[in-house]
């Protein structure tokens, strides 16, 4: 089990809260479940609505979008210290994609509720969000094929 600490620095690494100052980070941290799963589970599926997101502290999580939640054709795979299932949290739209097990594993879950009462009692912390979010899109803005200068 992660202890404070660990959980702030998976916090920090975290492209969701890169950017939060260590004070809402802790509240966060604080907030965090611990979840365990096996290789084969899913921790979600494509189309569910969904209501928390999840750092991975051991294991390999495969994310795939293909609409059978069975398939093994993973666009990315998770390891340790990676984020998935943030969307859901700001947007309220089903899953885009099925987080399927390989490898047993650990993640700290962060539950929806959870994360809008402290938002609600720490503003700070939704910009932090934000700005890490902002940084992800640039990120991934500059790497898309065909942009020489994306706007921004």
């Amino acid at each position: 089990m992660p202890d404070l600490f660990d959980r702030l620095l998976l916090l920090k690494n975290s492209p969701v809260f890169s950017r939060v100052s260590t004070d809402d980070l802790r509240r966060v941290a604080q907030a965090l479940e611990e979840q365990q799963y096996f290789a084969g589970d899913r921790v979600f599926e494509i189309n569910a609505q969904g209501d928390h997101l999840y750092l991975l502290v051991s294991g390999k999580v495969g994310i795939s979008i293909e609409p059978d939640s069975s398939s093994l054709n993973f666009i990315t795979t998770l390891g340790p210290g990676d984020c998935f299932g943030e969307m859901n949290l700001l947007d309220d739209l089903p899953r885009s994609a099925t987080a399927r097990v390989i490898e047993e594993s650990t993640v700290l879950a962060l539950d929806k509720s959870r994360l809008k009462g402290l938002i609600l009692s720490y503003p700070e912390l939704s910009i932090g969000m934000l700005r890490s979010l902002s940084l992800r899109l640039r990120e991934a803005n500059r790497r898309a094929p065909g942009q020489d200068n994306p706007a921004g």
